[in-house]
């Protein structure tokens, strides 16, 4: 479950408060930042068209996309303004450059993650806060907050590196793969919107029969969460 602390809603409303306040965060860092590393990324490799069109800024206004900022807080992830790249000015080669830039964003998204996980690293607060909220004190409240926050990006990470176009991971895998495998499966580009809409409905439209992202998804998030907060895998 994506955010299991959606079963604390109905508790009282600080609790809604600590979460709504961990999404805000999460559109502004987790998005926000993803793109502008997009961004930095290309034009520290040699493609300035990022910085001709202001997007070489930590401003998160120039990165947030208004349907995936809303999206983001309803059902816990969404998207940024896509960074423009032009892939024949990227050092390295237009594969490697590409691939390089676009790893930019999900590694982001895990750095905040893994920064937000430090105090339970360090052990000075609970990842584990089960039982009754009218027990909270400060600390389960901050637990619930950078809990919900490291959750949201990790799973903004590993959806993004999913190699279906137009995400993150379908660069990546370009980047890596051998020449000749690499240009086929790059003919698969142009359908990859189709590909992912229909991956997301599958669900839905087969009420649950067959599942679908969160089958992948799911079990790697969980277990990149609890590497990234100390939990015992």
């Amino acid at each position: 479950m994506l955010l299991p602390y959606f079963d604390y809603l109905d508790e009282g409303i600080l609790v809604f408060g600590v979460l709504f306040g961990s999404l805000l965060t999460a559109l502004i860092t987790g998005i926000a930042l993803h793109e502008a590393s997009h961004a930095f990324t290309a034009d520290r490799l040699g493609d300035g068209t990022a910085r001709m069109m202001g997007r070489v800024s930590l401003n998160p206004l120039r990165h947030l996309d208004p349907l995936g900022s809303i999206l983001l807080l309803i059902v816990g992830f969404g998207w940024g303004k896509p960074v423009p790249v032009n892939p024949s000015r990227l050092r390295h080669g237009p594969e490697t450059g590409r691939a390089m830039v676009a790893a930019a964003g999900p590694l982001m998204n895990l750095l905040i993650a893994a920064l937000a996980a430090l105090p339970f690293q360090l052990g000075l607060i609970d990842w584990d806060i089960r039982g009754s909220v009218s027990s909270w004190g400060a600390e389960q409240y901050a637990s619930l907050y950078l809990g919900s926050l490291i959750l949201i990006n990790v799973l903004l990470a590993v959806f993004n590196l999913l190699p279906i176009a137009p995400l993150d991971g379908f660069s990546v895998a370009l980047g890596v793969m051998p020449r000749d495998m690499a240009r086929s499966f790059a003919r698969l580009e142009k359908y990859g919107m189709l590909i992912l809409m229909m991956l997301i409905m599958l669900p839905i439209v087969t009420n649950y029969q067959i599942p679908g992202l969160w089958s992948v998804m799911g079990p790697i998030v969980e277990r990149v969460t609890d590497l990234i907060v100390g939990q015992n895998v």
